[in-house]
Order: structure tokens, then C-alpha cells, then sequence
């Protein structure tokens, strides 16, 4: 049986993205979808803590285990939270259709218990050159987020 998780995202923008694995060392498949958003890209990452007492900002920097600067989710040094951008279309709707293997729905790459952050700007996946790539993929502020809970 798969494990399933789920994030109700809540904030200036709406969502709903669902986590699937099927065995520990397998990908997790992310999907669902975001709404409200401005079209274009949007920097989708999952963060240290599920504490969102003071709005999205308690939620503290991407989840990154291996003290790895940022990067896009096929480079090989990034953080594990490190999902890269969502794409909304023309009415600021972004369908989510996201496999990463760095992140677990168990073990001590789990998110469970993590939150999950949609932001303002594109990602640029640590390649763009401002002093915030390396960190945040210069991706800014904080739209909407949500913690990633068990699926029944």
C-alpha cells in the first residue's frame, strides 16, 4: 500500500497537493493543483518546519538535510525541498505533476510534518546570480503555504 500525504495550501493564492509513494526508495509523486496565481513560474518549495504561527515566514528555510547550497530539483546539489517552479496558465492555474526521489513520505527525508511553500517569483534554480540564488533560488515572497499531513 502506498503512502499518501496531502497540503492544503492557504494564504493570497489556493491549493491542494497531494504526495504518493510507493516504497521507501522510490520517487514521491507530487500532484494537485494551485489557484489564484499570476501566470508564469513560481518557486514550490518544501520548508524546514510545519509551523505556521506567524503565516508562512515560521515555516524557516527550505528543508535541506545535507546543508547543500539551492538548486533546481535535477540538479545534483541542491536541498531535498528544492521542487523548482510551478507553472500557472492564463487564468493562474498551476496543474502540479512533480517526481522527486530527494524527499520521503518516511525515514529522515520525510516531509511529513513540513510546509510546503508556493512564492511569488520564479525560481531560478541557483543559477541566477543574485546574492539570494544559492539560498532561496531568489524566489520571493511567500504566497501561500500549508503543512504536508498524513492521507487517510
Amino acid at each position: 500500500m502506498p503512502a499518501r500525504a496531502v497540503c492544503v495550501l492557504n494564504g493570497d493564492v489556493q491549493g491542494t497537493i497531494y504526495f504518493e509513494q510507493n516504497g521507501e526508495c522510490d520517487a514521491v509523486k507530487v500532484s494537485g493543483e494551485v489557484t489564484g496565481l499570476k501566470p508564469g513560474q513560481h518557486g514550490f518549495h518544501i520548508h524546514e518546519f510545519g509551523d505556521n504561527t506567524n503565516g508562512c515566514t515560521s515555516a524557516g528555510p527550505h528543508f535541506n538535510p545535507h546543508g547543500k547550497d539551492h538548486g533546481g530539483p535535477t540538479s545534483e546539489v541542491r536541498h531535498a525541498g528544492d521542487l523548482g517552479n510551478v507553472v500557472a496558465d492564463g487564468s493562474g492555474v498551476a496543474k502540479v505533476d512533480i517526481s522527486d526521489k530527494q524527499i520521503s513520505l518516511s525515514g529522515p527525508l520525510s516531509i511529513l510534518g513540513r510546509t510546503l511553500v508556493v512564492h511569488a517569483d520564479p525560481d531560478d534554480l541557483g543559477v541566477g546570480g543574485h546574492e539570494l540564488s544559492k539560498t532561496t533560488g531568489n524566489a520571493g515572497a511567500r504566497l501561500a503555504c500549508g503543512v504536508v499531513g498524513i492521507c487517510k
